[in-house]
């Protein structure tokens, strides 16, 4: 963290420097699914990965950001990483980088794709960490398929302040002549990446154009110019999870490395796990607090559209035989707006209460969020930690409940540490 003064400076300089001393490990890896994109990046890769393991497949796995663990984001065949490893691959980069300034992400990328080039696999399912077009891994300068999830408001200091300059920054992931498949855009942003394909001779596969993917009870049907596929329904919770399963689906028809059974797909998409989107915990300390009855839920979702799949969320809940209260407890990061999360979200919750986040210099106070809470008409409570917001609903209500932590990654990682 101290190798440069701010955590994000994005250009690609510094990483092509560093990956050039490490022999430029980029360029021997194995077949590279790329995906960029503002929300679904890590639920449409554990799709993917686990359809791809299913089928037998050896894959590496890099995502950020980790919720417990650093070795959460390195993932070699199916395998998180060791700490001997990581260690040593992370002081080898250092050495090599010779004190020159380089920020937390992009020496951490490099050690990833270090660690990819130098063990055999099938695949490797490449995350970008922030934007597309000056993000560290977009170093992979012949990937077999591009993915781009759905573009919403984020990060706007660094990528933008529309949705058409975000989805530029997206597709800058795209590369000439390779396959990209693109999730159900905004207007401006699909005209942002439209045009970049155009520019680049690139062929798009669009969800409601080349393939489209919906629920009918229990079943997934996915449908492409091929025929239609009727599927189980995903493994992780919420509505937005058929689009993402269905966004996986389509990445992989062309991802012609590796071919999988329609066995695969089913085994995969009954089997995928995601932790910290839309969690349901039903063991741990935290858990061990609520009386009989009660639900505890997680996700780490930051912006409105993380909120809004949120929201739809509750109204299957609410439609359910088994309906209860939404109370939540909410934290957030002072570079998100609580507000804007806040607002798809306001009829939905029953109780809210509000924390800083453990260990986060940049963190709102529990008192900023309680006046953000506000502005919408929520009545808001402080709290000190996750365990006095749970003990404080526990003695404030008098039936049982479905408790949802949300607002941040962070909180997610410091709430599933805690509750391990």
């Amino acid at each position: 963290m101290g190798l440069h003064p701010k955590l994000i400076d994005l250009t690609l300089g510094r990483v092509e420097a560093l990956l050039k001393k490490l022999g430029d490990p980029q360029d021997y890896l194995p077949p590279v699914i790329h995906v960029a994109g503002t929300n679904a990046k890590g639920s449409v890769i554990a799709y993917m990965r686990a359809i791809l393991e299913a089928e037998g497949y050896g894959v590496h796995v890099h995502t950020s950001p980790h919720l417990v663990r650093f070795a959460e984001r390195i993932r070699l065949s199916g395998q998180l990483i060791s700490e001997p490893a990581l260690t040593e691959l992370l002081e080898g980069c250092e050495k090599l980088n010779g004190g020159e300034p380089i920020t937390f992400f992009e020496i951490t990328t490099c050690a990833a794709l270090v660690a990819f080039a130098s063990e055999p696999a099938d695949a490797v399912v490449l995350e970008t960490g922030l934007g597309g077009r000056l993000d560290a891994t977009n170093v992979v300068k012949q990937p077999a398929v591009c993915v781009i999830t759905p573009i919403s408001m984020d990060h706007q200091q660094f990528l933008g302040d529309t949705l058409a300059a975000i989805g530029r920054e997206k597709a800058g992931i795209l590369k000439r002549n390779i396959p990209a498949v693109i999730a159900r855009q905004p207007k401006e942003a699909m005209e942002s990446i439209v045009a970049r394909a155009q520019d680049l001779g690139v062929a798009l596969y669009r969800q409601d154009e080349d393939w489209s993917v919906h629920a009918v009870r229990d079943q997934l049907i996915y449908e492409n110019p091929k025929g239609r596929r009727v599927l189980p329904l995903p493994n992780l919770v919420g509505p937005h999870q058929i689009d993402n399963a269905g966004l996986a689906l389509a990445a992989l028809d062309r991802f012609i490395s590796c071919r999988t059974s329609e066995a695969s797909q089913k085994a995969g998409l009954r089997n995928a796990e995601w932790p910290g989107r839309m969690q349901h915990l039903q063991s741990g300390p935290l858990v061990d607090l609520l009386p009989d009855g009660w639900e505890l839920w997680l996700d780490g979702g930051h912006n409105e559209a993380a909120a809004t799949a949120i929201s739809a969320q509750a109204k299957v809940w609410c439609d359910r035989p088994d309906a209860k209260p939404l109370n939540a407890i909410f934290g957030m990061l002072n570079s998100k707006d609580p507000v804007t999360f806040l607002r798809p979200l306001k009829e939905d919750i029953a109780a809210l209460r509000t924390v800083a986040i453990p260990g986060e210099e940049n963190t709102l106070s529990a008192e900023e969020l309680v006046a953000a809470s506000s502005t919408l008409g929520l009545s808001a409570h402080a709290c000190a930690s996750v365990m006095q917001a749970l003990t404080q609903l526990n003695d404030t209500t008098d039936q049982p409940t479905r408790v949802l932590i949300c607002g941040s990654l962070y909180l997610a990682g410091t709430v599933l540490a805690e509750n391990s």
